[in-house]
Parts: structure tokens; C-alpha cells; sequence
């Protein structure tokens, strides 16, 4: 129960209170409201309040109580291990000896090795999956054209490399292109592309021009 309303928050990628949350999982508020406060204790949640109702002033109703998923990271590793130092070290000499190049090239290798003898990635949907399977948690967005018509595109809230992408961002939002450019193919229904937004991955899947005309 406790994992389903943490997975329940996270894939909204906004506040939720307890009521909604409550009606998503099938449970009575006070439990949902018990679990929530839970997450929030051990640092899985981060809690704060506001009206839910979008007003303000005498009647407004007393401010609810919503959740949103913690900004810091969390890992367990037995025995202890520390693949972050090492990973920072060798961003940090790849970077100074201009490797950004060779980094891709075998991102992207590793992209192609991960998918397989598969096809590439035949639409938005399959991306959708694949990229949830790697930990990318995806969402589709509607974007509007020259012309006034909606576009999907994949973004992702979770990168899988943050902590070292916040200190290296070239180099390492150009190895994480080049990998999904290797996992989802170049020349089937999909592309990657790098279209950075705060507090989330800085690549976007979307159909590629190919398959729009």
C-alpha cells in the first residue's frame, strides 16, 4: 500500500493530497492519510499545505495537506559501495581530456547492445516502456505546432544520472542522448532530442519527421 501511493505521487509530478491520493489506491482517507505521513517521515515525501479548491479569502475552506516526491536521492548498497565517487572521477577526466566524443560512441554502443536484436522503437508508446524500464519515469506532453496542431512528445522526470549530470552537464546530457539515440534507433518512428527543462531529463522523445509527413 505504502509503494503504491509513493508511485501514485511521484507519476503525477505534482502535489497530491490525501483525498486524491486515497480514491487512487482504494482506500479509506485516514489510511491513505497514515501511509502518506510515513513516506513523508522517512524522507520519501516531502509535505507541505495549501487549498485544493484554487480560492482564497472567508470561505475559502482550511488549507489541505499535499505531498510531493522528496528532491533528495536515496540508495542502499550491501556492502557498501561508492559508484558516484567513481563515476565524478572519471566524468571530471573524460571532460579534461575531451573525450565527449569516444563517451558517446560507446553510449551509444551500449544503447544498441541494450535493445538488442530488436527493431528500433516502433512508436511513442513502445518508447514509453522501454524508457520506463530503464528508470526514466516518462509522461506524454502535448506541444503546439506552427500551424496549431498538438504534437506529442515523451519527457521524463527522473534522470538516471542526475547527481553526475548536475556537475558535468555536457558531457553527461550528450552520453545520456547518445544512449537513448542507440536504445530507441535513429531511423525508425522515434528520435531523441535534447530540449532541457528544469527537474527533468534533458531529452525528449518524439516522432520523428519521417513518420510525421
Amino acid at each position: 500500500m505504502r509503494r503504491r501511493l509513493y508511485e501514485y505521487v511521484v507519476a503525477q509530478g505534482r502535489e497530491v493530497g490525501r483525498n486524491e491520493a486515497a480514491e487512487a489506491a482504494g482506500v479509506a482517507r485516514t489510511l491513505a492519510a497514515h501511509h502518506l505521513d510515513r513516506l513523508a517521515e522517512v524522507g520519501l515525501l516531502e509535505s507541505g499545505s495549501r487549498r485544493l479548491t484554487g480560492r482564497s479569502g472567508p470561505g475559502a475552506g482550511r488549507p489541505a495537506k499535499v505531498y510531493t516526491r522528496a528532491r533528495a536521492e536515496r540508495a542502499v548498497s550491501l556492502p557498501a559501495r561508492d559508484y558516484r565517487t567513481a563515476a565524478e572521477l572519471l566524468a571530471e577526466a573524460a571532460e579534461q581530456a575531451g573525450l565527449d566524443a569516444g563517451l558517446c560512441t560507446a553510449a551509444r554502443r551500449r544503447g544498441e547492445a541494450l535493445r538488442g536484436s530488436a527493431a528500433p522503437c516502433g512508436g511513442l508508446d513502445e518508447a514509453m516502456e522501454m524508457l520506463a524500464a530503464r528508470g526514466y519515469e516518462p509522461h506524454l506532453e502535448g506541444v503546439e505546432g506552427v500551424a496549431g496542431e498538438v504534437a506529442r512528445v515523451v519527457r521524463m522526470r527522473n534522470c538516471p544520472f542526475h547527481a553526475v549530470a548536475e556537475r558535468f552537464p555536457p558531457l553527461v546530457c550528450g552520453m545520456n542522448l547518445a544512449l537513448l539515440e542507440g536504445l530507441l534507433g535513429t531511423d525508425g518512428s522515434v528520435r531523441a532530442r535534447m530540449d532541457a527543462r528544469p527537474g527533468e531529463c534533458c531529452v525528449v522523445v518524439e516522432a520523428s519527421k519521417s513518420n510525421i509527413d
